[in-house]
């Protein structure tokens, strides 16, 4: 484990390699799963504030099922997630032209400049974040790909030899800054050279 701050960061995250493979995998994470996106409380807000623009790339059925349920919902396991549409893929969720699920918060993001990409925890996957029982300002970060969907991607990140936290950059850095990142990459280095 390595620990940066208050995060609990599993040695995974630098020793194994990960590259998403949409052409493979279809972004079977978006459909297959428990529950809906896991969301942090200030999402809520967002999805909100631009549900007026993201709406525009959603299907039919997410809308009705946004409708009928609200914009996200309470789930006992994980807390606040997107909803699913008959328990399936997420309400804003949309396929392509080629069978990809892609996200309607994410091309709102690129095509209407809204201000959020889409729900951390679909930024940050393959990691997931949980808070610790005993101290609730602790955070582990854990990687966990799906054995049935993520085959694909380990061995693209292998072929490409791209350390997990080298793919979630970008998404590490929006969850806890720069100063984060930079203490991980020293880390994975100092690791390295061991």
């Amino acid at each position: 484990m390595i620990v940066i701050d208050n995060k609990l960061v599993s040695d995974e995250v630098i020793e194994e390699q990960f590259v998403c493979d949409l052409a493979r995998c279809k972004g079977g994470c978006c459909e297959d799963g428990d529950a809906g996106a896991p969301l942090e409380k200030e999402e809520l807000d967002f999805i909100v504030e631009y549900f007026d623009v993201i709406k525009k790339y959603m299907t039919e059925e997410g809308l009705k099922e946004t409708e009928r349920t609200g914009k996200y919902e309470y789930d006992r396991e994980f807390g606040w997630v997107t909803p699913t549409v008959n328990g399936g893929i997420c309400a804003y969720g949309f396929k392509d032209k080629n069978g990809v699920i892609l996200c309607a918060i994410e091309q709102a993001y690129y095509t209407d400049k809204i201000g959020w990409k889409k729900p951390i925890s679909c930024h940050l996957y393959p990691v997931r974040i949980s808070k610790s029982k005993l101290d609730p300002d602790m955070e582990y970060l854990n990687y966990s790909p799906r054995e049935d969907l993520c085959g694909a991607a380990c061995s693209l990140g292998q072929k490409l030899k791209m350390p997990v936290y080298i793919f979630l950059k970008e998404s590490l850095i929006r969850k806890y800054g720069e100063e984060f990142y930079k203490a991980l990459e020293e880390t994975a280095a100092h690791m390295k050279n061991r």
